[in-house]
């Protein structure tokens, strides 16, 4: 039986080996596919392990996709701008590296009837998650794409990646009297419960508000939107079973239905 992984520290939480497992059953596949814990200094060891024992992939989670992308052979153009890796493809002896969190984010924009194209579009934080999203974004054709960190030169390292893209950086003071159309936060502001610097009139001139963070309850971010009556509210749930969908078919060349496997999870997060 084909072998998978998800490997991280911690992973307890990890949501992957049940929305992989639905995914199987869902394309009548037969695999097998867990969440391993790995130690901060054993990562390699752990990806030979598993090719060892059948594996034909895995996922990668905090805190080694930079580890797993300095240990491919080959990356996809989306791996080397975002400079990390959170699906790793076992093939001939070689280790193919790629990121699939961009086209997570923006499939499920796109399921949310979420206009990209000749958007204004404003991402939040400039570390790995910002990072992993902005070639995807781009390649939907927005108007702008502006970056906004509260450290700016993190913030124009990212930008000026992109030369030939309508691609700017900005601080989060900066954002105050800008209009945007959809705000993304790739902050880890929803992780910790606190709010963004980000006036309330920025916010109420957006359309969607988007958090990568999911939970129980809203994130401090979208509370604020929700209060200031933004019309599209979404939270990172469906970009989590949108990059794994697309893991699975860089595995599989099956692309699985997301929607029922959605469904399952926001169930359990509201009991």
């Amino acid at each position: 039986m084909k072998q998978f992984r998800v490997f991280g520290n911690p992973i307890a939480q990890s949501k992957s080996p049940s929305i992989h497992q639905q995914f199987a059953v869902q394309t009548a596949l037969m695999m097998n596919y867990e969440s391993e814990l790995v130690e901060l200094e054993q990562f390699d060891i752990a990806v030979k392990k598993l090719i060892a024992n059948e594996g034909k992939g895995a996922n990668v989670t905090a805190p080694f996709k930079e580890q797993a992308f300095a240990l491919c052979d080959e990356l996809s153009e989306r791996a080397k701008l975002a400079g990390a890796v959170n699906t790793l493809i076992f093939s001939n002896g070689l280790i193919y590296g790629d990121t699939t969190d961009g086209l997570g984010l923006v499939n499920d924009l796109l399921r949310h009837h979420v206009q990209l194209k000749a958007s204004k579009i404003l991402l939040l934080g400039a570390g790995g998650a910002a990072k992993g999203v902005v070639q995807s974004l781009l390649e939907q054709f927005p108007q702008s794409l502006t970056i906004a960190n509260r450290t700016l030169s993190k913030a124009e390292a990212i930008a000026e990646q992109y030369p030939k893209a309508d691609v700017s950086a900005i601080t989060f003071e900066d954002t105050e009297h800008l209009v945007f159309d959809i705000i993304i936060n790739a902050t880890s502001a929803g992780l910790s419960g606190a709010s963004l610097p980000i006036s309330d009139q920025t916010i109420k001139n957006a359309d969607t508000c988007y958090d990568m963070v999911y939970g129980t309850e809203s994130t401090a971010f979208l509370k604020q939107a929700k209060l200031l009556r933004v019309d599209n509210i979404i939270d990172g749930l469906g970009m989590l079973v949108g990059q794994a969908a697309e893991s699975f078919y860089l595995w599989n060349n099956i692309r699985p239905d997301v929607e029922p496997v959605l469904m399952s999870l926001r169930a359990e997060l509201n009991q």
